[in-house]
């Protein structure tokens, strides 16, 4: 009995070791890079339907023309402005479409200001609308921008040129064009048009009116002033994104990027790639996405960079097509095109389709099991709009793999139940030859040949759950769909986990157990948490209980660690694992009834409530 209790000990002390540091190593530091994440969204909030500032001849602070591979210098050090005060400082044309509002800088031709109209920071309809793209001089520039190179061209609009407009709104049926002609007989003219969701096209023309040919090499790019706060999940990339031609998908991380080899001629470092055809490059949020897309059929160099400012590094995404020498009279043209939005699925794959962008729908992080993630999403997606809500098609989708699953799970759990009928055997030759391990092995091994037994069957159901559990939660993580999106009752965001806390009864006690220090996250332990650790509870005691004590111990505990850990997780991943513990005892059941087996259900559940008599104990 002191030897149970020693087992009893450690086997408390391991769960507890292993749930505080849980708590302590990943659940709070998730908490805590969310929460700056978000200061650092809002710091740049403005209401995407308040009407343009005036506009101001004043010149525009920001980074000097790009040079491909390179990154422009950082803006100097002046003091941060508000993002009202930057727009004003320059001439701008409104972009109105159903989906994002913001304005164009006509003082380098940037699109700077893009904020998304159907998109909030939070649940409350009253909440900022999330705000994209920020001109130069606020605190977190994030700007794209399209232009010329060229050594022998003369002078080439930059940052600094102010292009004159046709109209002072950009809308999905009314594309602006901008023009500028420099003293050496270059005729700049820029046509720029948006569609009702997240992409523009821009369209560079120039004529050469001069006497001289001479050579320019076309540009795009997207830059980002200052390192984001990252979410910093293993599973979801934050960073440089791209699809390089034949070099295929590009994930690069800020601190990735910073640790690059240096760029020749330039105190950047950066990856650069040449002679690629296909795809685009970027920058990428959990949510959304800025990314630069070439002309498909044209070569081009894409690069990601880095470089150091005076107070911050700026990381850019480039593309820069071939050059192309240009005759007196002669003209040309490159057509390239802007992402600036969400990445919902739908809009990013038929933007794959009809724009024939190579593998873009990868700007959504899928992850390794691409060929699970995304069609679990399209399934779940059918049925949120057959009945409205996500969490109901979460449970549909998890009947669906119980029933696509059932045959393999029925042969697993048959052999479990075949298992359990020649325990009193089993038991039998583990006495007979408790001296000698090598005959007990053998003699249990011909058991099994003869009743035709796996005893490695009943880890196939497990096994097969774990890379659907892992596909869920990518899905309910890294697709905006389920962004707060609700189910019922206190469950107002799916991808959000439970607020509720049985430490203050569910919000009948006055205070906030998450605003504990380092022991808030483990607090929130909310009642879909409960109810799957309940769930897992039920599900380990539909078998025997194990003869080794620890064994006993551990499995007893497993369902308290399990969901004090899920505590933290999307409570739409919470609740499939409830109803899918669920499905499985009464699957469990079916089978083992089937198979004339006992259930041991009831029987260990009256073991655990009655007192233990000395008999027993």
């Amino acid at each position: 009995m002191r030897e149970d209790n020693r087992n009893l000990i450690i086997a408390i002390a391991l769960s507890l070791a292993v749930l505080l540091g849980w708590q302590y190593f990943f659940a709070a530091p998730q908490a805590e890079r969310q929460r700056l994440a978000a200061q650092q969204q809002q710091s740049t909030q403005v209401n995407p339907n308040a009407p343009n500032p005036p506009a101001s001849p004043s010149q525009a602070g920001g980074a000097a023309p790009t040079v491909p591979g390179t990154v422009p210098s950082t803006p100097a050090a002046p003091a941060v402005e508000t993002r009202e005060a930057a727009l004003a400082r320059s001439p701008r044309i409104a972009i109105d479409t159903p989906a994002i509002a913001g304005s164009i800088n006509l003082r380098g031709g940037r699109i700077d200001d893009v904020a998304l109209k159907n998109y909030r920071e939070t649940v409350d309809p009253r909440s900022q609308n999330i705000v994209l793209l920020s001109p130069a001089g606020t605190q977190n520039p994030y700007y794209a921008e399209f232009g010329w190179l060229g050594a022998q061209a003369g002078s080439l609009p930059n940052a600094n040129t102010v292009w004159t407009a046709d109209k002072p709104t950009l809308t999905p049926g009314s594309p602006v064009t901008l023009t500028w002609q420099n003293d050496q007989g270059l005729a700049f003219r820029r046509t720029i048009s948006v569609d009702d969701k997240f992409m523009f096209t821009v369209k560079d023309a120039v004529e050469n009116r001069g006497s001289a040919p001479v050579t320019l090499q076309s540009y795009g790019l997207v830059s980002r002033y200052g390192t984001p706060v990252t979410l910093g999940y293993y599973v979801l990339h934050e960073g440089m994104i791209g699809v390089v031609g034949d070099e295929g998908l590009q994930e690069i991380t800020y601190a990735n990027l910073d640790k690059a080899d240096p760029v020749a001629g330039s105190s950047a470092v950066g990856n650069i790639w040449n002679s690629a055809t296909g795809g685009f490059l970027g920058i990428t949020d959990k949510y959304w996405a800025a990314a630069v897309i070439p002309d498909q059929a044209q070569p081009y160099q894409g690069s990601f960079t880095s470089q150091q400012g005076q107070t911050a590094r700026t990381y850019q995404a480039t593309v820069a097509g071939t050059a192309q020498t240009l005759q007196p009279g002669g003209t040309t043209e490159v057509t390239q095109r802007l992402f600036a939005g969400a990445k919902e699925v739908g809009t990013v794959d038929a933007y794959q389709g009809t724009l024939g962008i190579k593998n873009f729908d990868l700007l959504i992080d899928w992850g390794w099991f691409y060929f699970i993630t995304k069609p679990l999403f399209k399934v779940l997606d059918f049925f949120f709009h057959l009945f409205g809500n996500f969490g109901i098609a979460i449970l549909l989708v998890t009947v669906l793999l119980k029933i696509l699953f059932f045959p393999l799970a029925s042969k697993s759990y048959a052999s479990m139940a075949k298992m359990k009928a020649v325990q009193p055997e089993m038991t039998s030759i583990r006495e007979r030859y408790a001296d000698d391990k090598m005959k007990q092995q053998q003699a249990l091994m011909e058991l099994y040949k003869k009743e035709k037994i796996n005893p490695v069957a009943g880890c196939w159901p497990v096994l097969i759950q774990i890379p659907v559990f892992f596909a869920l939660y990518k899905v309910l993580f890294v697709t905006i769909e389920m962004r707060h999106a609700p189910f019922f009752g206190w469950i107002r965001d799916l991808a959000a986990p439970d607020p509720t806390s049985i430490f203050n009864l569910f919000g009948l006690l006055p205070y906030n157990p998450g605003a504990v220090p380092v022991l808030g996250q483990f607090l929130m332990l909310g009642v879909w948490p409960i109810l799957m650790g309940i769930t897992m509870w039920l599900q380990m005691k539909m078998n025997p209980e194990p003869p080794d004590p620890v064994q006993k111990q551990v499995f007893a505990w497993m369902p308290v660690i399990f969901t004090f850990m899920l505590g933290s997780f999307p409570a739409g991943l919470v609740i499939y694992w409830a109803w899918n513990n669920l499905l499985s005892v009464t699957q469990q059941a079916f089978i083992m009834r089937k198979n004339g087996v006992k259930i041991e259900l009831w029987d260990n559940l009256r073991k655990t409530f009655a007192r233990k008599s000395p008999a027993r104990g």
